[in-house]
């Protein structure tokens, strides 16, 4: 299986497991900027060069190598499961990507007619109700996951503990696991252990939001989206990840963790 989803940057100063929706497009143009000094033009996951990426056959023996020994600083990051999958909802189902085209082609039309979604019209700008489509949209997440139907999960919504899982099994081992909530401090932490070509100023460097306009505005707070049941099958999907990396599963209003990961914990639990 090797290590999907890993990049490393050139210099192989530093391993970073992405997790979607979790800062992945602001980390991997640190990890760019760390080698070349400048910034990569465009979306980072749309690079084919000056950043080993597993995607790339080419990268995928060094990264092997470097992770399987263990010679550089490796980390992930992690994020609310509350916030990221109403990111993820106003994304990938309500929103116009970057191609100009609706997300996964076909996807949207058959939520809209499965499960009564609305999306705010043809390009995600009309009036709907948030609330009501949200949890009808986590009720297909629940089925994706659980049953694998109506298509299988995707990455932008199945559990942070899967993708932060396959690179331990296959033979890694995490330094650090920062949070999107608290990025420059979990940040710091990362480039203070690592040699870097080029020097990386946290404070100057800018959010690379790539998703944000693609869909509307959320209209409510966090809290407001989820009721009682929407937290039961938020429970149902993303346990491991609430416990985990310690977010607060009761109060979703709450979007910060409650303490630090145990990385011992994460590695004994999902290294299976």
């Amino acid at each position: 299986m090797g290590f999907p989803g890993t990049w490393m940057t050139e210099s192989e100063s530093v391993v970073y497991r992405v997790v979607p929706k979790c800062a992945c497009s602001t980390i991997g143009q640190i990890m760019y900027f760390s080698d070349h000094g400048v910034f990569f033009d465009g979306d980072i996951h749309d690079s084919t060069s000056g950043l080993h990426k597993w995607a790339q056959e080419a990268s995928q023996p060094l990264i092997e190598a470097n992770a399987k020994a263990h010679r550089s600083y490796a980390f992930t990051c992690v994020r609310n499961p509350y916030t990221r999958i109403l990111s993820s909802f106003f994304d990938k189902i309500c929103g116009i990507q970057r191609n100009g085209r609706r997300y996964r082609g076909n996807l949207v039309p058959m939520l809209v007619q499965k499960y009564g979604i609305e999306v705010g019209g043809d390009d995600g700008r009309d009036e709907f109700d948030q609330i009501r489509s949200f949890r009808r949209f986590l009720l297909f997440a629940r089925d994706t996951i659980r049953w694998k139907k109506p298509m299988e999960p995707d990455i932008h919504w199945s559990a942070m503990s899967g993708h932060v899982s396959t690179f331990i099994v296959n033979g890694g081992r995490y330094d650090h696991i920062l949070f999107t909530e608290d990025f420059n401090r979990g940040m710091q932490v990362v480039l203070d252990h690592i040699e870097t070509p080029h020097h990386v100023d946290l404070t100057a460097i800018p959010r690379f939001n790539e998703s944000e306009g693609h869909g509307p505005k959320r209209a409510h707070p966090v809290e407001a989206y989820f009721d009682d049941l929407s937290m039961h099958l938020m429970w149902e999907i993303y346990k491991r990840d609430f416990q985990l990396f310690r977010y607060d599963f009761d109060n979703p209003a709450n979007k910060m963790p409650k303490g630090e990961v145990d990385l011992d914990e994460v590695h004994a639990k999902l290294g299976d």
